[in-house]
């Protein structure tokens, strides 16, 4: 799979997993909603309920930025099934910050629930330095082939 169709998959996938390590080499797996913007990644810190707002995945990025991002396809054809992945630094924006705000801007216009709650806490960006992924049939995972 080439750098461009693991970046349109990814693009595509409506959730990703977004891993970190924290400062003991802890691996950390979360689901995250996400906006693809060339080669960046952004997250955001919503309003569904949680503990806190200061996540161990920012933590982790704070002491180790090298993140990975995954979003995969899976049904029982498995002709069909793919994964990509991301692999890049992570950055923790606050909120006042204009990458952060226009971040929020694409995250409220590809998740309607984002339209009545924008996101308001800090915003994760991965600067991705690889794109990778696989797939078990040449179209690439794509429903339209």
């Amino acid at each position: 799979m080439t750098p461009n169709e693991a970046r349109r998959l990814l693009t595509a996938a409506r959730v990703a997993r977004l891993a970190t390590v924290d400062a003991h080499g802890r691996p950390h797996l979360v689901p995250i909603t996400f906006a693809v913007a060339g080669e960046r990644i952004y997250s955001a810190v919503d309003d569904k309920p949680k503990r806190t707002m200061a996540l161990r995945r920012l933590a982790n990025v704070a002491v180790n930025p090298r993140v990975a991002v995954l979003a995969d396809h899976y049904e029982d054809d498995w002709r069909r099934l793919w994964w990509v992945r991301a692999d890049g630094m992570g950055r923790v924006l606050t909120p006042g910050e204009a990458e952060a705000r226009d971040a929020v801007t694409l995250l409220v216009a590809r998740y309607s629930p984002y339209v009545e709650r924008p996101p308001g806490g800090p915003v994760l960006a991965v600067d991705v330095q690889r794109w990778s992924g696989w797939s078990a049939s040449p179209t690439r995972g794509d429903p339209e082939a």
